[in-house]
This record gives structure tokens, sequence and C-alpha cells, in this order.
């Protein structure tokens, strides 16, 4: 049978929305309350609807019961506090599942290319049912600052790079593209995800705000692109020799007992 899925995101996984130009009383994200969750980079997440209204950021499945990330319960302290950001993510009108706040400290073009990671957004998801992405809203203005999205972690002849200045919308079929934000600022970045379930409702959001498969793209120097490759292989290297060598200890301790 197959999933719902939107037909706006089969070119390129993602769409670009017209940008959001109503200002958003910062308190909404600075006075939310945060937990300490580490997802590509130096981050901590203030969710607004988890699995059960509490202020956790697990995925469903690894709950009792387990479930899809579909249905999440609001959580009243922290909406009261981010009513604003509350009604953005219930605009569309689709079934939403986590959302919360990210907070990413400054960081690298290399870094992002190491933390690149796809979601797991479809876990338990009935056959027949809407397919899961996610929703991006950029709080701060980090003009600076973009997304990078690849199709192949490591391959970068296809690489997307997304400005990020306050207001900055996008719906990702992050399950599908490889995905990472570089941040350079002095300050952390802000950003509401969204967990969505595709279909009409979604599709007519979509429409609503014009949603584009491709944008003008950021410009990064040449030697950096190569420098972050680089280093992103390297770090890849280190890490399968740490692995290695841990697994090798592992059995050497099991033939030694």
């Amino acid at each position: 049978m197959g999933y719902i899925k939107s037909a706006a995101l089969e070119e390129t996984g993602f769409v670009v929305l017209d940008p959001y130009d109503r200002e958003i009383d910062p308190k909404e994200w600075l006075d939310i309350e945060y937990v300490d969750w580490k997802s590509s980079g130096d981050t901590r997440f203030a969710p607004l609807a988890s699995a059960f209204g509490e202020i956790e950021c697990n995925g469903f499945w690894n709950h009792t019961p387990p479930r899809t990330d579909k249905d999440g319960v609001w959580i009243p302290s922290q909406v009261e506090k981010a009513p604003t950001l509350t009604e953005r993510a219930q605009e569309p009108g689709a079934n939403v599942g986590r959302c919360r706040i990210i907070e990413l400290q400054p960081n690298t073009y290399a870094d992002c290319l190491y933390n690149l990671h796809q979601d797991d957004n479809n876990r338990l998801n009935p056959d027949g049912t809407g397919w899961v992405v996610r929703g991006f809203f950029n709080l701060t203005d980090d003009k600076d600052s973009f997304f990078v999205l690849r199709e192949n972690r490591t391959d970068p002849s296809v690489e997307y790079r997304i400005a990020l200045p306050a207001g900055a919308q996008l719906i990702i079929d992050t399950q599908r593209l490889w995905h990472a934000a570089t941040h350079r600022g002095d300050e952390p970045r802000y950003c509401l995800i969204t967990s969505w379930e595709s279909g009409s409702e979604l599709d007519a959001y979509i429409a609503k705000y014009n949603g584009k498969p491709t944008t003008d793209y950021v410009e990064v120097a040449q030697d950096e692109l190569e420098a972050g490759q680089a280093e992103q292989a390297r770090r890849d290297a280190a890490r399968a020799a740490y692995y290695a060598a841990k697994g090798k200890a592992a059995v050497q301790a099991m033939s030694e007992a």
C-alpha cells in the first residue's frame, strides 16, 4: 500500500516556505525549560509536546506502550510560556508528534558534516498512513548560519545549503535526507522543530506558504568545502578505529574469562 507522502517533497526531499514575517518575544524560547539532549552537536531541547506530556525528548517508541511519532501530548507548563510557538506548530492542522525547541551552540562546517544524520521518524508507523516529516522554524537571526542537506552523508556532489535568518521555514523529510546545521555566531541558535504527519492538511499548508523544493543556496569557499570534507573523513576513520579497538578488547576479555 505504501505511505501517504507530500508530492511537494518528492523532488529534493524538502521545501522552503515563505519566511515568517512577524516578531515573536524571545522569552518564548529563553524562559522555557530545557533538558540535556544531544543531537547533531552541542545541543539542549525544550519540548512543547512529548509522548505523554512530560518534559522529555525520547522517541515515542521508547515508551510503554511503544508507538510512532504521532499524537504528541502538549505540556501545559511549556505551552503557557510559548503560546505563539505552539500556535505555529498547530497551524497546519496536521497530526503533531514530537515538538521541541533546539538550542545549538556555535560550530563549524566541518562539525556540521561530521554531525550529518537521518531521523528515525517512522518507526512503528502503520503502512497506509501519513509519512512523518519535520518542520523547522528558525527563531534567532542567524544570517551567517545554514542547514546542510545531503542524499548521501559522505558524498558532497549533491549538497543543499539553506540560509537560516529569523523566520526561515523549512519542511524536510529528515528520514530521507542527511541533515545538520552550520551555526556561525557567538550566541546559541534557536529553532522550533515539529514532527508532522503528511496528508492533505500539510499539503495545504505547504501551498499556503508557497513551498518550493529549491532556493538560493549559501555559497561556501572551495577551500572550506574541501577542508570540511577531509575533516569529516578523518573523524569518521577515528570513530571507526575506536569502536574496532573496543570490540577487540571485549572479545579478548571474553576469551580470558
